[in-house]
Parts: C-alpha cells; structure tokens; sequence
C-alpha cells in the first residue's frame, strides 16, 4: 500500500513539473541566436564553451572560435580543433596570460588584432556560433573598447548565437546578454598542490 501511495505521488508530482515544462517550452516563441556569458571564479567556462562548439558541430553548423589570452601552451581544445576540425576558424591571442608578458602595450596591440578576428565573424551570417573564450578580461583590463565590444555582440546577425568566457566583464556586458550562468569555485586541486592535469585542466 504504502508503494501504491508512493508511486501515486511520483506520478502526480511529474504529471506537474511536465506540464509546467511543456507550459515553458510553449512560451519560448522567439526564433534567434542567444547570447552567452560563461563567467565565475570556478573552473568549467571554457570546457562548457567547448562543449557548445561540439553540440553545433554535430549539427553540421558553422563554428568560429577566438580565443583571448591563451595560446603559449597548447591546450587540448586546439589540438583537437586543428586535427580534426579543420573546418571550425580558430584564431589565439596567442600572447599567453597577461601576468607572463607584463607588458600593458603589447597586449593591448595583440588584443586589438585578435579582436578584429572575432569582429569578422559576428559580422558573419554564415557564423552559426562564435566563441569568444576569455574576452572578459579584454573588458575588464581595457584593452579593447567596451562600446565597440557591445555593439558587435548586440548587432551580430540575428540567428548567430555567440558565447563569452571569463572572469568578471562588467554589469553592461552581462547586461546585453540572454543567458548568464556564473561557475563558483568550492574547492580546487591547485590549491591543495596538485600540478594541473593535461586532458582535465588544459
């Protein structure tokens, strides 16, 4: 009796959080691609970014990905790109963090180059989806023109979808954006001493 009673309930309680589901799904009527900011101080925004790149891949969609920042070690994602996605356009900073170059000018130059790569292809209608992995920091640090910034992601074609990485940004960033989810960091290896891991951390 009690295993009847349990199973009614179940069965009512998901006959309820489906029609809430469906009643959702029915009001989302608006066809165009979303804008997304990955940001927090926990590890996972570029790993999802690269998931999404997967996700279109897999629907045979057009994907562009610039990468701000990294690029003096490979990452795994580039590897991976470059062997076997040959046809996602994939463009690096390549300066590495702006704590190994300490020099304000030249990253701002490699900024400002890199952007006009990324610029390209939220200009592009062909692009289904743009990443932009870790061009937060070009935001907070100034090395790129906030207002420039905005306008190119808030006039991207209409079905473009575009995803931004990284720490912080600003409220007027997180402000022109559809979906914000921020990554909280509770514990982390680094700092307990372990190396970071090639195929986990990079």
């Amino acid at each position: 009796m009690d295993s009847d009673n349990r199973n009614d309930r179940h069965k009512r309680a998901m006959a309820k959080q489906k029609a809430a589901v469906d009643a959702g799904i029915a009001a989302a009527s608006t066809d165009r691609g979303v804008a997304v900011l990955l940001t927090g101080d926990g590890k996972g925004k570029t790993s999802s970014a690269f998931g999404m790149v997967m996700r279109a891949l897999g629907y045979g969609q057009k994907v562009g990905v610039v990468q701000f920042i990294k690029g003096v070690q490979l990452s795994g994602e580039e590897h991976y790109l470059r062997d076997h996605c040959p046809e996602v356009a994939f463009y690096q900073m390549g300066t590495g963090f702006t704590w190994d170059t300490q020099d304000r000018s030249a990253d701002i130059e490699a900024a400002q180059k890199t952007w006009t790569h990324a610029a390209g292809m939220l200009g592009d209608a062909s692009f289904d989806l743009v990443v932009l992995d870790e061009l937060t920091y070009m935001l907070a640090f100034k090395y790129l023109p906030a207002e420039t910034v905005l306008n190119a992601i808030e006039n991207r074609p209409e079905g473009q979808s575009v995803v931004v990485t990284g720490r912080g940004g600003g409220s007027e960033l997180r402000g022109i954006m559809d979906t914000v989810s921020e990554v909280k960091e509770v514990e982390h290896a680094y700092r307990a001493g372990i190396q970071a891991r090639k195929g986990v951390d990079y």
